[in-house]
């Protein structure tokens, strides 16, 4: 049978490609990854899971062209920024931290800080405490006020999950919380060694502040919260169920926190 010359060429113009064909199966991952995390992670964030977690190596442009044709909005990565104020240096309040954010081990340096979260009727308070070797969230509480109590419960819970057998830093802002003596009887309790930013001075305590931000951004700026239940079941979903087990970390080489501290204990053993 005679076919026309076009009609054969036309034919195969519409076989789709192998890079057509390549492009359609990364798009349907994209996708699944894009709706498991919750619309949370940009394409460079994408770029690494596919890389970590499906052995797919390609280039961010090209992770960042996929996505704009499936019609997914763009994430921002705009770094925090903070209003300057002349630090004061205090020998009763001393920083050990000096903005040297890194650690060789886990449970030689833990950072903390307190963020409010709107709700219906007011403000709840949500208090971290991250350890600088992995950036994983070790302890969290969310209360109704902003207390002492709300700190020392949270650096109890802390203590109990991580069992360090030797003294920790401990460093904060200078919050009334942090510098409270209900504080500083825990510390004493648990020879956690306490360092403070300088005052009004939010680089000295980056680590916590950077948490926070994405917190707010990929969690709790998305959603309008009516009680303290609602924000506690919304930050145990982020932090444990995608912060700590499957954010990757650019302090981790991109690792998430959990699998920083696997390998850690893989390389020790």
């Amino acid at each position: 049978m005679r076919v026309n010359r076009s009609t054969y060429y036309k034919f195969l113009s519409k076989i789709p490609s192998a890079r057509s064909v390549e492009n359609q199966q990364i798009k349907r991952i994209i996708l699944q990854i894009y709706t498991e995390t919750k619309f949370r992670l940009g394409a460079a964030k994408i770029k690494i899971v596919l890389q970590r977690d499906y052995g797919i190596s390609i280039s961010i442009g090209r992770v960042y062209r996929l996505m704009k044709t499936m019609d997914l909005p763009k994430m921002s990565t705009v770094k925090p920024r903070f209003r300057y104020q002349k630090p004061t240096v205090s020998s009763t309040c001393p920083n050990l931290l000096k903005q040297q954010f890194h650690s060789k081990q886990p449970n030689r340096i833990w950072v903390s800080d307190i963020s409010y979260i709107p709700v219906k009727k007011g403000f709840v308070y949500l208090c971290v405490i991250l350890d600088i070797f992995s950036r994983k969230v070790i302890a969290w509480n969310v209360y109704a006020s902003m207390t002492a109590k709300l700190v020392c419960d949270t650096v109890e819970r802390a203590v109990h999950s991580r069992n360090p057998v030797q003294s920790v830093i401990l460093h904060s802002d200078r919050g009334s919380q942090y510098l409270s003596q209900e504080l500083r009887q825990v510390q004493e309790k648990y020879n956690l060694i306490p360092s403070y930013s300088k005052l009004a001075y939010p680089w000295d305590n980056a680590v916590t502040e950077s948490f926070f931000k994405y917190m707010k951004k990929e969690e709790l700026n998305r959603r309008n919260f009516s009680s303290l239940e609602e924000v506690k079941l919304a930050c145990f979903e982020y932090i444990e169920g995608f912060y700590n087990s499957k954010r990757p970390h650019s302090a981790n080489n991109f690792l998430s926190p959990n699998l920083k501290e696997l390998a850690f204990l893989i390389d020790s053993s």
